[in-house]
């Protein structure tokens, strides 16, 4: 029994890393995604690009309440989130109702003064490096969620989801406005990133509110 108890606070502990590791992962794409975007979105006059990117370093803040979350659950077994992971939340969930009101006030200004990207070529290609990056963090993030049985670390996932499906918005509005010139497309495609930002906020409220640890599929 002693062996068997030995045995599994190793294996743990191990996916316990992994999950911190990965979270860690998380902050600094985000971090650099975030950079990348939005200097580009507003050297490009890209509004979509520039809500992609500032959403980004949003979800840095989510994912240090995320590796706040599994250093505590390294520690000891936890039931709710504490003062830290609640402020977090918070903050996060302002910080994408900003970002909303920011982007509907920046698409309706576009569509009214008619002003297009001069490029859309740096929106595609920071896309479908995010396409990528984020199936692979959501498969492993999932993976350590289920071997630890752990609510938080897969909600985060999900929330890594949420980051694979906004980038298609980002993909599909910058190759049809780079390929085909079409107008307001851009600014289309930041009213499909305000309206996964307004979700994200709307989640993150009610975390905190809660307190909780569980989440649907539907988290972020």
């Amino acid at each position: 029994m002693k062996e068997d108890t030995i045995t599994n606070n190793t294996i743990t502990n191990k996916w316990l890393n992994r999950a911190f590791i990965l979270s860690l992962i998380t902050i600094f794409y985000n971090l650099v995604e975030g950079g990348i975007a939005t200097f580009f979105g507003s050297q490009d006059e890209t509004l979509a690009l520039f809500g992609f990117g500032v959403d980004s370093f949003v979800e840095v803040l989510s994912g240090i309440g995320i590796a706040h979350m599994v250093v505590r659950m390294k520690k000891n077994p936890i039931e709710s989130r504490d003062h830290f992971e609640v402020t977090a939340l918070k903050i996060t969930g302002t910080a994408f109702y900003l970002l909303v009101v920011g982007l509907i006030i920046g698409a309706g200004l576009s569509i009214y003064y008619q002003s297009n990207p001069e490029t859309t070529l740096v929106g595609m290609i920071i896309s479908i490096i995010s396409i990528l990056t984020m199936y692979i963090l959501y498969k492993q993030k999932l993976k350590a969620g289920k071997e630890l049985s752990s609510e938080p670390i897969i909600s985060d996932a999900n929330c890594t989801r949420t980051c694979f499906y906004l980038s298609f918005i980002l993909l599909g509005s910058s190759t049809l406005y780079e390929l085909f010139k079409i107008p307001y497309v851009d600014a289309i495609g930041s009213l499909g990133i305000a309206w996964y930002a307004f979700k994200e906020g709307k989640e993150a409220f009610e975390k905190a509110k809660t307190k909780q640890l569980s989440c649907t599929d539907n988290c972020c």
